[in-house]
């Protein structure tokens, strides 16, 4: 991989991109999360396809724009980066809030799409509930308590017969959110609270797309989950049995097969995880 910086558009970004293959793969990762967060899941996918990481502005080392960073910005920087690669199309692989970035993506930047993929992440906007709470955890990092983010978001992630066994990566996460500059969390969480519901845009897309989702997440409950499952038909779905919010670090032999079948359409043995819907 090869790691440096771009310009996309007025935005400086940091990337990782391996620079070989026909196909190309983009993975988007979540909140308070880095482009390190995929390092040890990338060579899992880079021998059969391009691949191309990054930290979304705001996250990791890339630049802060403004107070707000809305999902459609975020599009828009990852689309001018992706043509500053030199790269026309891709599937976008978003985790959590990375999968709001690619429907945003999906949004205004469709031709550029030979699939997307949500992985461990919905369609739908905040509630007012989940809203409060992120204007609770801005309050927080205003007050100079990011530390205490730090300290519940990154175990939160994994189910919980998992945690122990990833404490590395758990301490890895950790760490990410640290070095996250105050700023650049701010304005991620105006643009999560600002974003719209994109149900009807899923519904309505000629994009292929895959919803990987973990069976013991404590962000997208089996309700939640089976909700959004029912409500788009025209999606693959593939279950994680073993994985909560992390899958493709719980579980990463499962979730990179599931991705080449649906990059490559070739089956795939993966006892792991269980297709529902083909």
């Amino acid at each position: 991989m090869t790691e440096k910086f771009i310009m996309a558009g007025p935005t400086a970004l940091h990337v990782c991109d391996s620079e070989q293959g026909e196909r190309c793969i983009v993975l988007l990762h979540g909140y308070l999360e880095s482009l390190l967060v995929w390092e040890e899941f990338v060579p899992l996918l880079y021998k059969r396809v391009r691949v191309v990481t990054l930290d979304l502005p705001g996250h990791g080392i890339s630049e802060v724009k403004g107070e707000v960073h809305t999902m459609e910005f975020l599009a828009d920087t990852v689309a001018d980066g992706l043509r500053a690669l030199g790269i026309e199309r891709c599937t976008l692989v978003g985790h959590s809030m990375g999968g709001y970035v690619a429907l945003a993506f999906l949004e205004r930047h469709p031709e550029m799409l030979d699939g997307l993929v949500l992985l461990s992440s919905t369609p739908n906007a905040d509630t007012p509930e989940k809203a409060e709470n992120r204007r609770r955890e801005i309050a927080l990092v205003r007050a100079g308590k990011k530390d205490e983010l730090a300290r519940v978001a990154p175990a939160a992630g994994f189910a919980p017969e998992n945690r122990r066994r990833m404490q590395d990566e758990v301490e890895d996460l950790t760490e990410q959110v640290f070095i996250t500059e105050d700023e650049g969390i701010i304005a991620l969480l105006n643009g999560l609270i600002a974003r719209k519901d994109r149900n009807e845009l899923l519904r309505k897309s000629s994009v292929p797309q895959l919803f990987i989702l973990g069976c013991h997440d404590g962000y997208i409950p089996a309700e939640a989950a089976e909700a959004m499952i029912a409500a788009h038909p025209q999606a693959q779905v593939v279950r994680l049995e073993n994985s909560g919010h992390m899958g493709f670090l719980e579980e990463p032999e499962a979730t990179a097969q599931a991705l080449l079948q649906f990059i490559f359409g070739s089956p795939t043995e993966c006892a792991a995880a269980t297709e529902t819907r083909a």
